[in-house]
């Protein structure tokens, strides 16, 4: 199998190797546009992408150890199908032969650097994905869905304090009809966009701008909620304990305003996460909170736990925010754990903190199990300054019990 990319010049861009590979193949697959940019090359059976998409892949692999090309956008492996195929095919049974991808040639006409670059596809995908990477100074390169595409961002980019962003709208990049066009988010009056286009930008924050630290520990104000959140302080207390590590996921049990898996998902593009929670109104606001801080991908799950864990996939980390004395929950959650995952519980009740304590003893904690069969306890005590009348004294949130378990 051949995976060769072609750009907006069609055949002028193509390398001798991979004009062969085209014309030797018995079938070429490809979007309706690449297969028309390569039709003067074209003596196999030309197969456009059945729709959905989806089953692509099944028709390619039913070809498999015959002469099949695949043709691609640009680079096959920058957010293209190579990628999508090389999860089926081992590698040393295909060639492929990119040109440059649109990220490339969008920074050579900018006269940037792409490794200095955040590169995202909103292809078909959330455009609050772009959210964690508005970084004042930060230059971002965002493939979009279609010639609406670009309008919709700028709203979005208006509407949260970067409306002074500078945004280039880069069309047809490589072809006869290339275009560059600049304005801003706040004065983008753009028409006729080209449906294969790119935006480039470069973020300038105005004041109260909606910028999303780097560590964890986000303000609550940034958060909707009704009171049921993991305060900033302990939060980033609690991410350091569960200790996120790539392509993992976490399941937030109790998850309240789900600050806690939103941060998990923060920490890394790869990460997953499950928000578990019984109140209708609070896994709608959870939803919210997830789109505006661009993780959409976040899963809500409705329900009670242990009971909603039924058909989840298996965790590498659990949250405990609220529940903990719950029958049932504790001994479930260390069940459903991976071996290596964490499992990490805060308590402010006594009722949950004795199951804690039950727990940890019957698995090998205190001072003859060496408290690490039965994980390590902390005890966390917050106090903030508030005013009293014209003065300032120290007031205290109630203490918290945090009980942290690694599953053998």
């Amino acid at each position: 199998m051949s995976i060769v990319g072609i750009g907006e010049d069609g055949l002028e861009g193509l390398t001798a190797l991979a004009r062969g590979l085209v014309k030797d193949a018995e079938i070429v697959f490809g979007g309706k546009r690449h297969l028309g940019l390569a039709a003067p090359l074209i003596r196999g059976a030309a197969r456009p992408w059945p729709s959905p998409f989806e089953r692509a892949v099944e028709e390619v692999l039913a070809y498999r150890g015959r002469q099949v090309c695949v043709l691609a956008s640009g680079d096959p492996f920058v957010y293209g199908v190579g990628a999508v195929l090389l999860r089926h095919v081992d590698p040393r049974e295909t060639l492929a032969v990119p040109v440059p991808s649109t990220f490339s040639l969008a920074v050579a006409r900018l006269g940037w650097a792409l490794p200095e670059v955040t590169a995202l596809s909103l292809h078909g995908r959330s455009l609050d994905l772009v959210r964690p990477h508005l970084q004042p100074g930060a230059r971002v390169l965002a493939l979009t869905s279609d010639g609406d595409g670009p309008a919709a961002l700028a709203r979005l980019l208006a509407d949260i304090g970067f409306g002074a962003s500078r945004m280039s709208v880069l069309e047809a990049l490589g072809g006869p009809g290339e275009r560059q066009r600049v304005t801003t988010a706040g004065d983008f009056d753009l028409g006729d966009v080209g449906a294969l286009n790119a935006v480039a930008i470069e973020v300038e924050a105005a004041p109260g701008a909606r910028v999303l630290g780097r560590v964890a520990g986000l303000s609550d104000e940034l958060f909707e909620h009704d009171g049921q959140i993991t305060k900033r302080e302990i939060r980033a207390i609690t991410l350091s304990a569960l200790c996120p590590r790539r392509g993992e996921l976490l399941w937030d049990v109790g998850a309240g305003a789900g600050s806690v898996a939103i941060e998990w998902m923060l920490a890394d593009p790869s990460m997953r996460a499950v928000a578990l929670e019984a109140r209708g109104e609070r896994a709608a606001r959870i939803r919210r909170n997830a789109a505006a801080f661009g993780v959409p991908a976040l899963e809500i799950v409705e329900g009670r736990a242990p009971a909603a864990f039924d058909g989840l996939a298996q965790p590498d980390a659990v949250f405990v925010g609220g529940g903990a004395s719950d029958a049932g929950l504790l001994d479930a959650a260390m069940d459903a754990l991976r071996p290596g995952g964490r499992l990490v519980v805060n308590a402010v009740t006594l009722e949950a903190e004795a199951m804690l304590l039950a727990c940890r003893a019957r698995l090998g904690g205190g001072r003859l199990g060496g408290g690490r069969l039965g994980g390590e306890l902390i005890r966390v005590a917050i106090a903030r300054a508030e005013p009293i009348g014209r003065m300032e004294a120290w007031r205290s949130a109630m203490p918290l019990t945090q009980w942290t378990w690694v599953k053998p």
